[in-house]
């Protein structure tokens, strides 16, 4: 997130910027925006200025910019005010217009390890994050979310003592096993009895204490019990809701807590899956003359639901929602994205919430360890000619939205506003230019320009290769361009 001064009369107030008087000093809320920022997507707080009735701003100046900056670092450093300083020099720019002065500061967001950033030594009453609406106190289960995030051994790993193996459901575990051995035949692990082979796939370990195999978070929620998960996992909940025929409730229901099938996340996604897949009209393929009938869509939804199931925080409410209306398939989670989103569309690293989860399920053929599962998922969808796939992130609690479209894009005109790119240019451009193009589109706000910096810096490309796609989206009129050489910055339409 940049300021620039020339924009400063389009600027408004949102997610990421934050303005304040700071007539009288440092104002005390400086310090949850700083919170709130660190803990999200970071942001700018801007010292001198004061929002208007109708949103804008005006400057009010500061009366003594050095010492607010000196009082700034001696505050942020102060471990009982802060509980940690992200922030270098550079973050920290003084500007001077018509002869007000302003203080700029840029927060960037914290890493995971870092989470929760608190104030006053307080995390359960010092954390805050933001919304649209301006910084909000969060409540101690998000700020649990934060801790359990820190540590490389994710929850799922967590070996439950007090549990027996005998709390895993046979068949499930003979289901997987038969599943394993079809994708990888004779793999070593074979011949192994139950017990061993649970352990070799991360849902058992051997404590400590009593030197005895215990099921993992891991095994429990993949081969559980229904009933069983709720004892580690009270919120547990997972539900199915297909909704064809506009004159019926429901077409198809399935939920966890039924009692009438195991309830955890293996049969849970093949059931599933098989739902999903059941109406989809893609045109199957011919290898030589045998039919091929696992599409690149077939694929995708694989990896969707597995990536759903992955990355969901089992301890938070609400459970896993996957609704199936005729024109398209919503996934929601509990728990934000650890990578970011802009980091998850952008792909190349993976940081999956439950890591014995995602080796579980790459045993048997389904996710992607990578970090390209989600860029993949949009480049099936742009092939299809379909919608782009939507990604939305919410707080309070914590939630992740995919919603995958099946509706087909509107045929684009040149005198049309907002526009995918066409598909008359697909054969000119990559799959990886593709997807950068798509990148910088999700990043773009309407309500601001940006420079071709501001773009290469976030993808992190060379302004030469930021500048070509930047042409790229302004040809196929996404985007315009303002202004003439150093002075071109780039609005989205």
């Amino acid at each position: 997130m940049n300021f620039d001064m020339s924009q400063f009369d389009s600027y408004r107030e949102d997610n990421r910027r934050e303005v304040k008087k700071a007539k009288g000093g440092l104002p005390l809320s400086l310090w949850e925006s700083y919170s709130a920022f660190a803990n999200c997507y970071g942001g700018v707080i801007i010292l001198g200025v004061k929002e208007n009735k109708d949103g804008s701003w005006y400057m009010t100046g500061l009366e003594n910019a050095a010492k607010l900056r000196k009082d700034f670092w001696d505050t942020i450093n102060n471990k009982n005010k802060v509980s940690v300083n992200l922030l270098t020099d550079s973050d920290i720019e003084i500007y001077e217009e018509n002869g007000s002065v302003i203080m700029v500061i840029y927060v960037p967001k914290a890493k995971r390890e870092q989470k929760p950033v608190f104030i006053n030594g307080d995390m359960f009453n010092g954390t805050f994050r933001r919304n649209w609406e301006g910084d909000y106190h969060c409540e101690r289960r998000e700020v649990l979310a934060m801790l359990r995030d820190q540590p490389e051994e994710t929850a799922d790993m967590k070996i439950l003592e007090d549990m027996s193996l005998d709390v895993l459901n046979t068949e499930t575990v003979h289901a997987y096993r038969n599943r394993h051995m079809a994708y990888r035949r004779e793999h070593v692990w074979e011949r192994l009895d139950d017990a061993e082979y649970l352990e070799r796939i991360g849902a058992a370990k051997l404590s400590a204490k009593d030197k005895t195999l215990h099921p993992t978070a891991a095994g429990l929620l993949m081969f559980g019990e229904e009933y069983k998960i709720l004892y580690e996992f009270p919120e547990y909940f997972l539900d199915y809701r297909e909704i064809l025929d506009p004159a019926i409730r429901w077409t198809d229901r399935l939920q966890s807590s039924s009692g009438d099938w195991t309830g955890n996340l293996f049969d849970f996604f093949f059931r599933v899956y098989g739902k999903l897949v059941k109406d989809l009209k893609i045109p199957f393929k011919l290898e030589g003359i045998t039919r091929v009938d696992d599409t690149p869509v077939h694929k995708a939804l694989r990896e969707a639901l597995a990536n759903c199931l992955v990355n969901t925080d089992f301890y938070f409410p609400r459970g896993i929602v996957i609704r199936k209306d005729t024109d398209s398939i919503v996934m929601e989670n509990p728990g934000s994205i650890r990578t970011g989103k802009a980091q998850m569309l952008k792909g190349g690293i993976s940081d999956p919430r439950n890591k014995a989860l995602m080796k579980m399920f790459n045993l048997i053929g389904i996710g992607e360890r990578a970090g390209s599962g989600v860029p993949d998922i949009y480049g099936v969808w742009e092939q299809q000619g379909w919608e782009k796939p939507e990604v939305t992130e919410e707080y309070g609690p914590d939630r992740t939205i995919l919603k995958l479209s099946f509706v087909k894009k509107v045929a684009i005109k040149n005198g049309d506003k907002k526009v995918a790119i066409k598909n008359g240019d697909k054969k000119k451009i990559s799959k990886k230019t593709e997807q950068q193009l798509e990148i910088i589109l999700e990043y773009m706000n309407f309500d601001r320009e940006y420079k071709t910096s501001d773009i290469a810096a976030f993808i992190g490309v060379k302004e030469s290769r930021a500048r070509a796609l930047v042409n790229e989206l302004v040809n196929t009129g996404n985007i315009k361009a303002i202004g003439k050489n150093k002075g071109r910055r780039y609005k989205k339409l």
